[in-house]
């Protein structure tokens, strides 16, 4: 059966959560309450430029996430995507889900006319980066953060 992907809608919050708290447990987070409903809250605005798709199984259980933002460049002219966070319900894993996902979003940022679309992942992501290395390349750049 085909893997299912669409923008969520405001009835896909309850099964958005658990995969978003998922996520965040991969990578050591925990956030507030508030942030959870800003974030959803942005991803469906249609001021903002972010969106969130997900993945949905045979029987419409949302069961991948990917959340993707657009901005702008100083190397570029067009827009930029970010594909922040991207999930699969282990269950799911081996499917196609996280391919189908960022393929999704790659077709948004095509529709969107963004010239470039590029995600971060742990090092140690391994199942991640076997399927990141078959479907993108990877550009090298290590990631810095300073206290603010």
């Amino acid at each position: 059966m085909p893997i299912i992907v669409r923008p969520l809608e405001p009835s896909d919050r309850s099964a958005w959560t658990p995969l978003w708290e998922a996520y965040l447990r991969f990578y050591d987070t925990v956030l507030p309450a508030e942030v959870y409903d800003l974030t959803w809250n942005r991803l469906l605005d249609e001021t903002e430029p972010m969106y969130a798709l997900g993945a949905f199984d045979d029987t419409g259980r949302l069961v991948g996430i990917v959340h993707a933002i657009f901005h702008r460049s100083c190397w570029l002219p067009d827009w930029t995507c970010y594909l922040q966070d991207l999930y699969v319900d282990g269950s799911q894993r081996g499917k196609g889900m996280g391919e189908a996902l960022i393929e999704a979003v790659a077709n948004l940022a095509r529709e969107k006319d963004a010239s470039r679309l590029y995600w971060l992942t742990h090092e140690s992501n391994d199942a991640a980066r076997r399927l990141y290395d078959r479907v993108a390349l990877n550009a090298g750049f290590v990631q810095y953060r300073k206290p603010l």
